[in-house]
């Protein structure tokens, strides 16, 4: 079946879909906060035949806890994850921002073991055959988000760049550029990051 065939056969019933149920979608069950959707999953299935992958199988589900991301790619589990809020902003977004998960469990299929970029030319690729091509690695949506105070700074000892979060690093992190710049790419010591105060963050 050629894809635009498949768009305009498989588009309307799930588009259908959608705009009947936005009120159910928002309810959680008591189990899991997850709402299998089999319509939607159906189709981005068979977006991936359209696509020439007929060995991949994929998952799509609504998870009303999304509060700011419109939707998540689970490569483990082979799971699109949606953000119910997505219908009330327009059916399309809803297709759209499937297609962009989708081509992340594309990408990463096609790639087998071989590490690839989140938003590298893999994915790029994927979103052109899936018919998003030009796609965007971010999306502003008319979600409100929530706003937290960052409360450690850790600055660069060698470009005294900083590093804001709203939690202290677990793990020893190192200025990126001073590591490209400086030492091929690769983790130094000489640039890890060091905890400093507010005041000397302000200061600087």
């Amino acid at each position: 079946m050629k894809y635009r065939q498949l768009l305009l056969d498989f588009g309307r019933t799930v588009m259908r879909r959608v705009r009947a149920t936005p009120d159910d979608l928002k309810k959680p069950r008591r189990s899991s906060p997850f709402r299998h959707d089999p319509l939607l999953e159906d189709f981005a299935n068979q977006l991936l035949k359209a696509a020439g992958c007929r060995d991949l199988k994929v998952r799509v589900c609504w998870n009303p806890r999304l509060k700011t991301t419109a939707g998540l790619a689970v490569l483990v589990d082979r799971l699109v994850v949606l953000n119910p809020k997505l219908v009330e902003v327009s059916a399309a977004e809803v297709q759209r921002t499937l297609r962009h998960e989708l081509a992340h469990l594309l990408a990463r299929h096609r790639a087998g073991r071989r590490r690839i970029d989140a938003h590298g030319e893999e994915w790029k690729e994927a979103c052109a055959d899936l018919g998003i091509p030009n796609e965007e690695r971010c999306h502003e949506l008319p979600f409100k988000r929530r706003k937290v105070a960052r409360k450690f700074f850790y600055a660069c000892p060698q470009c005294e760049s900083v590093l804001a979060r709203v939690k202290p690093l677990r793990q020893r992190a190192a200025c990126i550029k001073c590591c490209r710049k400086h030492n091929g790419g690769k983790y130094s010591e000489k640039f890890r990051f060091r905890l400093v105060e507010r005041s000397e963050k302000i200061a600087a």
